[in-house]
């Protein structure tokens, strides 16, 4: 089976398919919809023959359906039916669910992504637990309001990294995972990795859109 991976985001759209060398990215931005999505993928993706769908999204998703509205975004994701637009089956899973999907190694994994916001998410015994652990309190806001990119442009790479740290070590504390994986766009950025992390590469949240049809995961 072919399948073409969407890995939404609040910068780009990156979009890869079975047997093709290279991902491409699509700008998206703050009022990003849905309805401008789906023309420019099957414009950049005419080439590429695909089955079935994989789509990675920054918010909250149950049951193969979008359940809230992203915050880095436009509006219009919820009520969209991806199905009828592509004409093939779609799985649809939170972006950092995905991503830490395609860096599990059988070990109990706890992701964290460190792009525009914080995405989280765990893997344990190939079941897929997505989080909302950004949104938790911290300091005078939340972890995303110090680990996000906002913060990182506005305060400099050393006083995020620090929050990085924060962030690492009382999530670790309070999942107990066996393995850490750290990801996101921003995470390249990270001059010191703390003990029990790794960094993960730009092709896990493809990796994790595969394997959300070839392997057997509880979703």
């Amino acid at each position: 089976m072919n399948i073409l991976v969407i890995d939404i985001g609040g910068s780009n759209i990156k979009i890869l398919a079975t047997g093709q060398p290279e991902r491409i990215k699509i700008p998206s931005g703050i009022d990003f919809s849905p309805e401008e999505m789906i023309p420019l993928i099957k414009e950049n993706a005419a080439d590429w023959k695909y089955d079935a769908i994989s789509i990675g999204f920054p918010g909250v998703v149950k049951n193969n359906k979008i359940i809230t509205e992203p915050v880095n975004l436009g509006d219009g994701w919820k009520k969209y039916d991806f199905e009828k637009s592509f004409g093939c089956p779609v799985k649809i899973i939170n972006d950092a669910a995905m991503q830490a999907l395609g860096g599990y190694e059988n070990k109990k994994l706890l992701f964290l992504g460190f792009g525009t916001g914080l995405g989280t998410a765990m893997v344990v015994n190939k079941t897929i637990i997505p989080l909302e652990a950004g949104h938790l309190p911290y300091k005078k806001g939340t972890f995303e309001n110090y680990v996000g990119k906002e913060f990182l442009i506005e305060r400099g790479s050393k006083k995020w990294e620090k929050h990085v740290h924060n962030c690492i070590e009382k999530f670790s504390h309070v999942f107990q995972p066996d393995d850490i994986l750290l990801g996101g766009g921003n995470s390249k950025l990270i001059s010191y990795v703390l003990e029990g992390c790794r960094l993960g590469t730009n092709q896990n949240a493809f990796r994790g859109g595969f394997r959300l049809w070839e392997e057997d995961f509880n979703i």
